[in-house]
């Protein structure tokens, strides 16, 4: 009776019943997509609640900030209340070190707090491939750690190419992924990394849990042919690197940057067929 026992608590745990709740845990474990607002500045500083409102129709989940509010500039009510009415989040913000520095930081956390952002990147940063820059950028960022960990808010930082230049025998962004808390979040911007000629599924595997948001930017070496920086349309595998980042990377979102809009197609229009394409690929999870 006891081996009856076992072998049918078996076969119960492989029940299509239980392969179900496996399947609706993993799509409660899909990242969400957003928008980098840096890909839309002009239309975004010419009408702030116009932009989001087709963004919202596009189908984006949130929007990652890039430091232009346009009309609604200085007031994080009023900017919280036009996410609200499309049914929007803030995925993330972009600041300077300047904007968290002992003199702005309680006035930025507030800002950031109000629109309910608890992520904060800092998407560039000159010392970060210098030498002895690079040993100051990592300090900078495990103290805003520690200080933003109360506040249930995380620091992070956003790769360009200069950050894969050889340093102490590997790079940059490995000195800086190495000697930074697990806290901080290694933002990987597919498309410069692409660029740099590295593997951005490697760099995913390579630091677990680090990458909770992710910018999906279709950008590859100068010398490739025939493709288009629209995200489905270029060269990067898409799949894989999305099926990495939710089993390995920790992933909350996938942020679109579109900085290229080829064939006289707008930044919106742009943004909206990577959009279009990043749907498709993930439909294949």
């Amino acid at each position: 009776m006891k081996i009856f026992t076992i072998l049918m608590s078996a076969l119960l745990a492989f029940s299509p019943i239980c392969f179900s709740k496996n399947i609706v845990q993993n799509k409660l474990l899909m990242p969400k997509i957003s928008v980098q607002l840096w890909s839309l500045k002009d239309d975004v500083k010419a009408d702030f609640k116009g932009t989001l409102k087709q963004l919202a129709g596009m189908g984006f989940s949130g929007v990652e900030f890039a430091n232009e509010f346009g009309e609604f500039s200085g007031d994080p009510q009023r900017i919280k209340a036009v996410l609200d009415t499309f049914g929007l989040e803030g995925s993330g913000a972009h600041l300077s070190f300047e904007q968290l520095n002992e003199d702005n930081f309680a006035e930025t956390v507030k800002f950031y707090q109000i629109l309910g952002v608890d992520i904060l990147i800092v998407p560039w940063d000159e010392r970060a491939w210098h030498p002895q820059g690079i040993k100051d950028v990592v300090t900078l960022l495990n103290k805003l750690s520690k200080r933003l960990a109360p506040l249930n808010m995380k620091v992070g930082f956003h790769n360009h190419q200069h950050e894969f230049n050889a340093y102490k025998g590997s790079t940059y962004w490995d000195y800086l992924a190495k000697n930074t808390v697990k806290d901080v979040i290694l933002q990987q911007d597919v498309g410069w990394t692409t660029f740099a000629g590295k593997d951005p599924v490697d760099y995913v595997k390579r630091y677990p849990q680090r990458t909770l948001t992710t910018h999906y930017k279709a950008l590859y070496p100068e010398d490739t042919q025939g493709k288009l920086p629209i995200i489905g349309q270029d060269t990067i595998d898409w799949l894989t690197l999305s099926k990495t980042n939710i089993t390995v990377g920790g992933t909350l979102w996938f942020v679109i940057e579109q900085e290229e809009y080829p064939n006289d197609l707008t930044p919106l229009q742009a943004v909206e067929q990577s959009k279009i394409g990043l749907d498709s690929i993930l439909k294949q999870l």
